[in-house]
């Protein structure tokens, strides 16, 4: 089966850093995009950011300029690097992957990891 696996999250500052990662484990999955989603309480899960296998990525508008995301295709591996963070910026982070898992095209997500900025 596949697992994503997300760390690097924690409390934070305003105005601090945190990078987060993703791993992607499990046989016969080959990755295309991966995507970084979050969820502030009460508030559905917005897109971040994405990458493709080929590199080329997109932004949530709110995130422009500010994170950065990133993948190492060898070890299966997303990052976000994340830059003058607000307080508006906690919320739990899921990691998502889409791709061919043998020959069926599928979608995983992670359990989350909780990013918390203060003010």
């Amino acid at each position: 089966q596949v697992q994503l696996v997300e760390s690097g999250g924690g409390l934070v500052q305003a105005g601090g850093s945190l990078r987060l990662s993703c791993a992607a484990s499990g046989n016969n999955f080959r990755i295309n995009n991966m995507r970084w989603y979050y969820q502030a309480p009460g508030k559905q899960r917005e897109l971040v950011a994405g990458i493709t296998r080929g590199g080329s990525t997109n932004y949530a508008d709110f995130v422009k300029g500010r994170f950065t995301i990133s993948r190492d295709n060898a070890k299966n591996t997303v990052y976000l690097q994340m830059n003058s963070l607000k307080p508006e910026d906690t919320a739990v982070y899921y990691c998502n992957a889409d791709g061919y898992y043998y020959s069926d095209y599928r979608s995983y997500w992670g359990q989350g990891t909780q990013v918390t900025v203060s003010s």
